[in-house]
């Protein structure tokens, strides 16, 4: 651990993620898109079972970087900062991590996340944070898309504080939802692709985020989708976490309705429910041709059509 990082931040976050389940891998010294010193921090699930402590036998680990001045020592700050850690422990606990699914169909994995936010060079009035979010569907197609996030500071308004912890659930599902409207495509290469996150995605009036309205037929079609691809094709039939915030989020409902509609399709033997985690069945698995056949879909929503009008040139311009 490098004793040039600032030491009330360090003590601060291992004491946040030690009440979570969590330990402090390694606090290193990093730096932003314009050169400014960051906290890199590496965390992994307490009652490690390998070499390394605080990895767990997966070796799965949260990399959490924060501005290096940051403090989280407001109310409000260190309870959010408290259930994030408290979050990312149960999804630790998932073969993959880093992956979940769109309502579309479509599996993906975030990373490369470059963390905390910088402002926009080309003279907007934003917030930035660059990433990369991959096709997960086990190494078939090896596409992906490189995004630029971008937050108006309006937005920017209602955030706690402009650091990972405080905006990595609605960045992520606002980019769910830019490939739901088939506005991100996926490519073996390509240039970085902008995702806007604005006002819309949140309620002043309810004081929350906004994303999709969802029934129960489709959230439980959703969960169904999540379990046969992070458990049954990316995690080798072990557990994911059904109760988590930002899936909620995502689908404007709460954890414990995802538990709900998970145990209402168990006795089915879809899914095989280990508490709040769920396991994908070999009857689930008999619809690999279903979901086949959605991720297809979904991925040719997300590209470009070509208008037969304008062909025959009755383009109206």
């Amino acid at each position: 651990m490098t004793t040039a990082l600032n030491s009330t931040l360090v003590s601060a976050l291992e004491a946040a993620a030690a009440q979570a389940g969590l330990v402090l891998v390694s606090a290193t010294e990093g730096s932003d898109f314009h050169g400014r010193p960051t906290a890199v921090f590496l965390l992994g699930l307490a009652g490690a079972r390998t070499g390394l402590i605080g990895v767990d036998a997966g070796g799965r680990t949260l990399k959490l970087e924060l501005t290096e001045g940051f403090v989280f020592g407001t109310t409000e700050l260190l309870a959010t900062m408290t259930a994030y850690l408290a979050a990312q422990a149960r999804r630790l606990r998932n073969p993959q991590p880093d992956c979940c699914v769109t309502l579309g169909g479509l599996p993906l994995a975030f990373g490369e996340f470059q963390w905390p936010f910088h402002r926009s060079t080309s003279g907007a009035d934003t917030y930035i944070v660059h990433g990369e979010v991959h096709l997960a569907d086990g190494g078939a197609l090896n596409l992906h898309a490189k995004v630029a996030a971008s937050v108006t500071l309006t937005f920017a308004e209602i955030v706690p504080a402009m650091e990972q912890p405080y905006a990595e659930s609605f960045v992520y599902n606002a980019i769910r939802k830019t490939v739901d409207r088939g506005q991100l495509e996926f490519l073996k290469s390509g240039n970085r692709q902008p995702v806007p996150v604005t006002t819309r995605y949140y309620s002043r009036w309810q004081k929350k985020f906004l994303f999709t309205e969802t029934t129960d037929a489709e959230r439980l079609e959703y969960l169904l989708c999540k379990v046969y691809w992070l458990s049954g094709v990316l995690g080798a039939g072990e557990p994911v976490w059904i109760a988590d915030p930002m899936d909620a989020q995502y689908l404007n409902t709460t954890e414990a309705d995802l538990l709900r509609m998970a145990g209402d399709k168990a006795g089915e033997g879809l899914l095989r429910l280990e508490g709040e985690f769920a396991a994908a069945t070999p009857l689930l698995m008999a619809r690999a041709p279903e979901y086949q056949a959605r991720l297809e879909a979904a991925l040719n929503f997300t590209k470009p059509q070509f208008n037969e009008s304008m062909r025959a040139g009755h383009a109206n311009m």
